[in-house]
Parts: structure tokens; C-alpha cells; sequence
């Protein structure tokens, strides 16, 4: 067991820390996540988050602390901006190997819910990315672990400890994104213990987390408030009813929007459910972790589902419990002797790695020239490869007859491909949304006195490459229009209009520089005067012009 821990440790740092800064950045989101850390590292503001130097009251602040905290470490570069998340995955699986361990069967299990969580698709993809939703997931598994771990301890001094330090969480996760962990953590706890029927337990003991939290979050929510009085306004009603319940909701979807992404989500677990929730009968419900595993699952991904605003991330917190659900109900379904519904899935599994594999060949190697992802052949045979060997190592585990064994091979079978992830992005990807290579190919050109003006698609961009904080926006303002609405930032927003004028003012000296999307620039050019230079990184790409 301590072989497959260090065996577990060195895998999690091979395909989730080490090659993190492979990827070129991806706007729009860890562009922003980097620029809003950079700001306050070169302001020295570390109250008041601000994006090119206009107020940005989306989320509150721990979030760009880690990543500001990254930065100092490792420099302003994709390694920082994603380390934070990437740490925050691989906590949240030590945590389940520790809950694993005490409450659900000892250290296999333990060992197992870690890998099943690290190798959750979604996971995998947001905690190899810059946004928040790991860090706030790892908060709120210890949260609930904690206030867990509480509810089954029997002395008095510890169980208060315990409590506290699950206020602890729940305080540093409000400072990451909000009133939302309260919400969480009530939609689990509350059914949970009156499952338990321990309601007058919970009324006893949910003011000391509740009292850590405040303590933990109190500081900075005064400093905000005293900074910038609109704060908690904005912040509440617009990022949390409004998201919730408004018809026009930032991010709006079906009710079967989180249904119908959960399985592709869940991979490669997915096809394994079955098998797990035959082990999970009546003899395993009555187990206390499970029965908060299923209620730590099911309504929090109830909860999302009734919102009107969705993002697939938004369900992240919702994995680690069903790492436990997995991870214990297969080790009971696999210890009784049985492997049908194992078997059978580890076959749909491999067939669909295997259809992967060869419909990508094909289209690379006979398509249609430009229907095929890739122009670099490296990348497409590293790719075809991770699918072949993922196959092709689920199926060693149907031969495998020890338990363990067989989920550790499945677990260990995307590997490979999700390895090769960092270093296969499509080229089409890369020229629509990572515009960081063609902008720093002219970064000699923009001089300090140089006038910046940019779309909003790329301005995030165009701040974190050119450390620049007083880039002027061009067009429609999305998710910078309430900052732009203050009086000391109203200059920055610019119309068609004030656009050439500006031009035609300092028209000649290449002062004023335009970034742009491609297709925006195409659709402006009309009612542009002539640039004195003009370069496009490609047809869905990016435009540089000075005028």
C-alpha cells in the first residue's frame, strides 16, 4: 500500500503538475485569471480585484491571492496561473484517501476514491486549467469531510476541533466564490443528518463552523465594503440571484443541461456506474459515508440543476463524493465475487477508446485535407496512442482476478492520453483562442506611449502579454461593463466614432494599436482608416494594426 501511495504521489505530479506550462494560455478565462493576480502583484492593491484596471466584483479575492501567490513563486507565466488548481485536485484526493481510509473501508479504499477522482475527465480538464472551480471544490470537500469526520467523532474537545476547521474551509471557500458554499453545504447537511436523525445535533453544533467562517472571511469582507461600498451589492444580486433565478442568466441552459454532460464528465467512470451501484445494496446503505456521499452528490447537483445559469464546471464539487460512491461500491460488487456488469462495461469502454482511435486516424490520414484537427503528425499519433494504450489497459483488468488490482489497472488505463492532453491542443484551438505567441511576435512594436484599444475577445490578453492595465475597449463591453460604468473608467469604452477620431488625432505616428478577433476586424474595416501596418495570425485568429 505505501508502494501504490508514492506510485499514486509521482503519477499525480508526471500528468498534473510537470507539464503544465506545455499549453499555450487559453483566453478567455485564464487569461483573466492571470491578469487580475498581475495586477495586484504590480498595484500592491491586494483588496480591490481589478481587470485592466477597471473594478471586476465577479468573484471575491482568495482566488487571484493563490494565483498571485503562484506568480511570485514561479513567475507570470501558464505554470503559475494553473498551479493553484492543479494543487487543489490533488488535496481534495488526499482528503478522500483520508475520509476513505477512516470511514469506508480502510486505505484500498481510500487509495482507490483518490484515483477516481483524479481521473474524473472534468477533473482532469478544470484542475489542468486557470479558473476557480478547483480551488473552491477543494474548500468545499473539506468543508463537508470535515464537518463528516465531526458528526462520527465521540469526544467532546476533538469533534468541536473538527467543526471548527470545517468553518475554516467553508470561510476560505467563501472568499474564493461567495454565498454559494453555504447553500452547498445546507443542501447536504441538513438531509444528511435527518437521515441520521440527528436534527437536534445539528442545531447544537452548527454555530462553531458557522463562527469560524465569519472569522476567517470577516477581515477582508470589511476592507471591500470600506474600499468599495458597492461591493456586496453587485456581488450578491447580479452573481448570485440574478445567475440563479433571472431569465436572462449569465450562462443560461435547458434543466437537462448537467443530465445530459455527466456521463461524457464522469469518464471513464461512467462505465463503471452500474457495477458500482449494484455494490452499493441495502447492506452498504446503511454505512454512514455512504449515506453522506449519496446526499453530498445528489442534491448539490440538484441544487445546480434547478439554477438558470450552468457551466459544466459548476458541478466539479459533486465529484468527490462520487469518487467515494465508485470507489466503495465497486470494491463490495467486486469482492462478492461478481464481474459481469464489470466486464461489460470495461468492453464498452474499450470499444469506444478504440473507435476514437481509428476515426482519427482516418480522418488525419485520408480526410479531407483541413477536416483533421492536426497539422503536426507528432501530435495525432500521440494522441491515436493515448486511446490505443487507455483500451487496451482497461482490458487487462478483465483478465485481472484480485479486486484491487483490476480497478487499479482501469484507473491507471487514461494515463497516457490524459498525459498527452497538455501537449495535443488542436491547431484550430490554437489560432481561435490562444493568441499569446502572435502577440508577443510584436510586442517590440507596442512602445509605453503606445494608445492600446482592443476588442473585448482578446483584451484580457492583450493586459496579461503587453502588462498593460489601460487598454481601451472597443465595441461591446460583456462581462467589463460594470466596471466600465464608474466615472474615473467611462473613457476607457470607445465607439466606432471616438475610434477614428482617435486615429485620425495621432494619425501616422503608430501610436495608436488595435488587437482584435479576425472576424471582428473584417467586419470594422470598412469604417477604419488605412492602418500603417496590419498583420492576422489566420482566418479565425487574430489582428494587430497601427495607425
Amino acid at each position: 500500500m505505501k508502494t501504490s501511495s508514492l506510485a499514486g504521489i509521482f503519477l499525480f505530479f508526471l500528468v498534473y503538475i510537470g507539464p503544465l506550462g506545455v499549453r499555450p494560455i487559453i483566453i478567455p478565462d485564464e487569461s483573466r485569471y492571470g491578469e487580475i493576480p498581475r495586477e495586484m502583484i504590480a498595484s500592491g492593491d491586494w483588496v480591490v480585484p481589478r481587470l485592466n484596471g477597471l473594478r471586476y466584483f465577479e468573484k471575491p479575492v482568495l482566488g487571484y491571492w493563490a494565483n498571485a501567490g503562484s506568480m511570485i513563486l514561479f513567475g507570470e507565466n501558464a505554470f503559475a496561473i494553473r498551479f493553484s488548481s492543479a494543487m487543489a485536485a490533488g488535496l481534495s484526493a488526499l482528503m478522500l484517501f483520508f475520509v476513505g481510509r477512516k470511514f469506508a473501508g480502510g486505505q484500498t479504499t481510500g487509495v482507490l476514491a483518490a484515483a477516481v477522482f483524479l481521473t474524473f475527465l472534468e477533473v482532469y480538464a478544470v484542475s489542468t486549467f486557470s479558473v476557480l472551480d478547483g480551488l473552491f471544490s477543494l474548500f468545499m470537500t473539506g468543508t463537508l469531510v470535515m464537518f463528516f469526520s465531526a458528526t462520527m467523532e465521540d469526544r467532546a474537545k476533538k469533534k468541536t476541533g473538527l467543526l471548527a476547521v470545517s468553518g475554516i474551509f467553508c470561510g476560505l471557500a467563501f472568499l474564493t466564490k461567495g454565498f454559494l458554499v453555504f447553500a452547498l453545504f445546507l443542501v447536504v447537511v441538513v438531509p444528511f443528518m435527518g437521515w441520521e436523525r440527528r436534527w437536534k445535533e445539528l442545531f447544537r453544533v452548527c454555530w462553531i463552523p458557522i463562527l469560524a467562517a465569519v472569522v476567517v472571511s470577516l477581515p477582508w469582507a470589511v476592507l471591500i465594503h470600506i474600499r468599495e461600498p458597492d461591493f456586496w451589492h453587485y456581488f450578491f444580486w447580479n452573481e448570485h440571484i440574478r445567475r440563479f433565478l433571472a431569465e436572462n442568466a449569465q450562462h443560461k441552459e435547458s434543466v437537462w443541461y448537467f443530465f445530459l454532460l455527466l456521463p461524457g464528465a464522469a469518464l471513464p467512470w461512467t462505465f463503471l456506474l452500474p457495477a458500482a451501484a449494484l455494490g452499493l445494496k441495502k447492506d452498504v446503505l446503511v454505512s454512514p459515508i455512504v449515506r453522506f456521499a449519496l446526499c453530498w452528490f445528489l442534491f448539490p447537483f440538484l441544487f445546480f440543476t434547478v439554477s438558470s445559469g450552468k457551466l459544466l464546471t459548476y458541478i466539479l464539487p459533486c465529484f468527490p463524493p462520487l469518487a467515494i460512491l465508485t470507489a466503495t461500491g465497486l470494491l463490495n460488487y467486486l469482492k462478492k465475487g461478481r464481474k459481469k456488469a464489470f466486464s461489460a462495461g470495461v468492453s464498452a469502454l474499450a470499444l469506444m477508446t478504440g473507435i476514437g482511435a481509428v476515426t482519427l486516424l482516418v480522418i488525419q490520414m485520408w480526410g479531407p485535407p483541413g477536416l483533421g484537427p492536426y497539422t503536426q503528425p507528432w501530435k495525432w499519433l500521440l494522441a491515436v496512442a493515448g486511446l490505443l494504450s487507455w483500451g487496451l489497459c482497461s482490458l487487462m483488468s478483465i483478465r485481472t482476478v484480485r479486486p484491487k488490482k483490476k480497478i487499479a489497472l482501469y484507473a491507471a488505463a487514461p494515463l497516457l492520453f490524459l498525459f498527452a492532453g497538455h501537449f495535443i491542443l488542436p491547431g484550430l484551438t490554437i489560432e481561435h483562442k490562444a493568441p499569446g505567441d502572435f502577440l508577443m511576435e510584436h510586442v517590440h512594436r507596442i512602445r509605453p506611449a503606445c494608445l492600446l484599444v482592443s476588442d473585448e475577445t482578446t483584451l484580457r490578453a492583450v493586459s496579461w502579454f503587453y502588462k498593460r492595465s489601460d487598454v481601451y475597449l472597443l465595441g461591446s463591453t460583456g462581462e467589463l461593463s460594470y466596471g466600465l460604468g464608474y466615472g474615473d473608467s467611462k473613457h476607457r469604452l470607445l465607439n466606432m466614432e471616438q475610434f477614428r477620431e482617435l486615429v485620425l488625432r495621432h494619425r501616422g505616428s503608430g501610436r495608436v494599436t488595435l488587437v482584435a478577433s479576425a472576424r471582428k476586424f473584417e467586419a470594422w474595416k470598412d469604417r477604419l482608416p488605412e492602418p500603417r501596418f496590419e498583420d492576422v495570425s489566420g482566418r479565425d485568429g487574430f489582428v494587430i494594426a497601427q495607425f
